[in-house]
C-alpha cells in the first residue's frame, strides 16, 4: 500500500514543498489531493491552513495494465519481412523491442487521460525520442513541460525496471524540447550580462536538472563567470557570479 501523508502550509505550494522534503521527490513524482485550500483571515485572526494529502505515485497500479498490454503486443506482433530498401543501420532487436514497449506504454497513459494522440518513434544509439502529435499539445506540455517531464519519468520507470540495458527516453510534443533549450540558452545570456555588469550573483531557481544542466553549458565557456548549484531535490537552484580570475 502507497504511503501517504496529510501536510499542512500557509498555502497550498508551501503544503506541496514540504511534501516534496518528507518524500526527497520533486513535485512530478508525487500524488496531491487537496483537503483544503485554507484562509488568510482577517489581520491574521481566524486564518486556516491550507491542508493537502499527498503520496508517492503507485507506478504499478497507474501503469501495470498498460505495461501488461505492451509486453503481450510485442511478443503477438507478426515480424514482416523488410522492405528492399537504400541501407541504413536497424536497431539491435532488443532495442526496437524496447521501443515499441515503451511507445505502448505512452499510448495506455494517453488513452487513460482521454487524450487522442498518436505516438511516432525515432531511435538514436543513445536514446528513444517518442514524439506526440495530437490536439491536446498545451495540455500535454504542462507548465513549463512538468506534465511531459512527468510522462517521461512514468515511461522511463515502467519501461526499464525490467530491462538490463537500460536505455533513456524522451517524450517530445511540436518540438518542445529544442524550443525550450533555444528560450534558456537566451535566458543564461541575458542574465550573464547582467552579471557581468553588476558583478552581482543572480540565483534562477524553479528548474529541474535538466534545465540546470543547459545553463551551465550556454555558460560554461565563458572564464569571466562561474555557474553552480546550490540546494536539495526540487528546491535546488542555480547561481551565476562573477568569476574571481581576472
Amino acid at each position: 500500500m502507497t504511503k501517504t501523508l496529510e501536510i499542512e502550509g500557509k498555502t497550498i505550494d508551501e503544503a506541496i514543498e514540504t511534501a516534496c522534503r518528507e518524500f526527497g521527490v520533486p513535485r512530478e513524482k508525487l500524488n496531491v489531493e487537496i483537503i483544503s485550500e485554507g484562509t488568510p483571515g482577517l489581520f491574521g485572526l481566524g486564518s486556516k491552513k491550507a491542508r493537502i494529502r499527498a503520496g508517492l505515485l503507485d507506478l504499478d497500479a497507474d501503469l501495470g495494465l498498460a505495461f501488461d498490454r505492451s509486453e503481450k503486443t510485442v511478443r503477438e506482433r507478426p515480424v514482416r519481412p523488410a522492405r528492399r530498401e537504400e541501407p541504413r543501420v536497424a536497431p539491435p532487436p532488443a532495442a526496437r523491442e524496447t521501443a515499441l514497449k515503451a511507445k505502448e506504454i505512452l499510448e495506455g497513459i494517453l488513452r487513460r487521460m482521454s487524450v487522442n494522440a498518436r505516438v511516432s518513434i525515432r531511435e538514436t544509439p543513445e536514446v528513444i525520442l517518442l514524439q506526440i502529435e495530437g490536439n491536446d499539445n498545451g495540455l500535454l506540455i504542462g507548465k513549463r513541460g512538468q506534465t511531459l517531464d512527468a510522462l517521461q519519468y512514468l515511461v522511463n520507470k515502467a519501461v526499464n525496471r525490467q530491462e538490463k540495458d537500460r536505455k533513456q527516453i524522451t517524450i517530445d510534443t511540436e518540438n518542445y524540447r529544442k524550443k525550450r533549450e533555444e528560450s534558456l540558452v537566451a535566458l543564461a545570456e541575458r542574465l550573464a550580462q547582467k552579471v557581468k555588469k553588476t558583478r552581482k550573483a543572480i540565483t534562477v531557481s524553479n528548474m529541474n536538472a535538466r534545465e540546470r544542466r543547459i545553463i551551465h553549458l550556454a555558460l560554461q565557456g565563458d572564464e569571466s563567470l562561474v555557474t553552480k548549484s546550490r540546494g536539495e531535490g526540487s528546491h535546488r537552484k542555480i547561481i551565476i557570479q562573477p568569476s574571481r580570475k581576472k
